[in-house]
């Protein structure tokens, strides 16, 4: 059988200004049509979305001197359909930024776009509990957790994400619901949100935690939350993708950690040459295109280096496509 193809996207921001935006362009037009024709060419999609659907709530107290806030409007969901988007994670620090009525609006909105999410729910359970999609006949499991905030947590009987603190080790649950997944699909990844914003490498913990992940029945890890790409690592079932980057944000772009470029991971798990691909990413103010020339320069640059920390190697087999493989 041949490999589906399963893109991974990091970060997918539509509040704030890309909100505003898309007021003025077509929901498609936040994606260049080059990203958006390699998204189509992939068996299934999956991202981190970080913000809520909605146009209820209010921005939460949980947090005192919370400075971040996103909320996306309605027709967020027309551009994620656009990149074929087939689930999202929602374990992350910014899913109840408009609390429990706003989380509720993003739920509904996603499945009636027929979008699965994962690492959020009305309870302890469904937050914890894993999705599943179908890529290229394949089921692919899907395992979200936010090692922040706390105060986003789920409980019993009370709405939120699926919280652990991943520094002091993989959680019984996490291992068990991995557990679990394995069981009922034939791939599993793990997806967490993890980590310090605005750093250039996984922390000693996250390698340890990758690791366990994958030692749990994950055959792949791919991370997000730093806003900036990491190097990739291999254990013995597959990548351990670090962190991708943000792939749609208005952020203020950082000169030297450059937060601005990206990469989005193309996952082709029964392909032993090709198991991993990543395509570099720029991200315009509100506009995600493919990298070109000195961007995608830096790019190759930076993943050269910090993949040789990690103990993989980099073959560039295009101007913004670089393909992983263990040492």
């Amino acid at each position: 059988m041949a490999s589906p193809t399963i893109g991974l996207l990091g970060d997918v921001m539509l509040g704030r200004s890309v909100a505003d935006t898309l007021g003025d362009v077509e929901p498609e037009d936040l994606w260049a049509p080059a990203v958006r024709e390699i998204a189509a060419s992939c068996d299934a999609v999956i991202c981190n979305l970080e913000c809520c659907i909605s146009a209820r709530g209010r921005r939460t107290e949980r947090i005192p001197g919370k400075p971040f806030f996103f909320r996306a409007p309605a027709q967020a969901i027309a551009s994620l359909e656009a990149m074929g988007i087939r689930a999202v994670g929602l374990a992350n620090n910014h899913a109840l930024d408009y609390e429990v009525e706003a989380l509720a609006d993003t739920w509904e909105l996603l499945r009636g776009a027929g979008i699965a999410f994962v690492g959020a729910g009305t309870d302890l359970d469904e937050a914890r509990h894993g999705t599943a999609v179908v890529a290229g006949g394949l089921r692919v499991g899907v395992v979200a957790v936010s090692d922040h905030p706390e105060e986003f947590a789920a409980a019993t009987g009370t709405p939120g994400i699926a919280y652990a603190d991943l520094r002091r080790g993989i959680p019984a649950w996490l291992e068990a619901e991995i557990t679990r997944a394995r069981a009922e699909c034939d791939l599993v990844m793990a997806f967490p949100h993890w980590g310090f914003n605005m750093t250039s490498e996984p922390a000693a913990w996250q390698r340890e935690a990758a690791r366990a992940l994958q030692d749990a029945g994950a055959d792949l890890v791919a991370g997000h939350s730093a806003h900036v790409f990491h190097g990739v690592g291999w254990a013995a079932r597959g990548p351990l993708a670090f962190d991708l980057g943000d792939a749609l944000d208005d952020y203020r772009v950082d000169a030297e950690l450059r937060n601005d470029l990206a990469v989005m991971a193309l996952w082709r798990p029964r392909d032993a040459d090709r198991e991993l691909e990543l395509i570099g990413l720029a991200l315009d103010f509100c506009h995600t295109r493919l990298a070109e020339g000195a961007d995608a320069e830096w790019i190759a640059a930076r993943l050269e280096r910090a993949c040789a920390e990690l103990g993989t190697e980099v073959e560039r087999s295009g101007e913004q496509r670089f393909v992983i493989r263990p040492e």
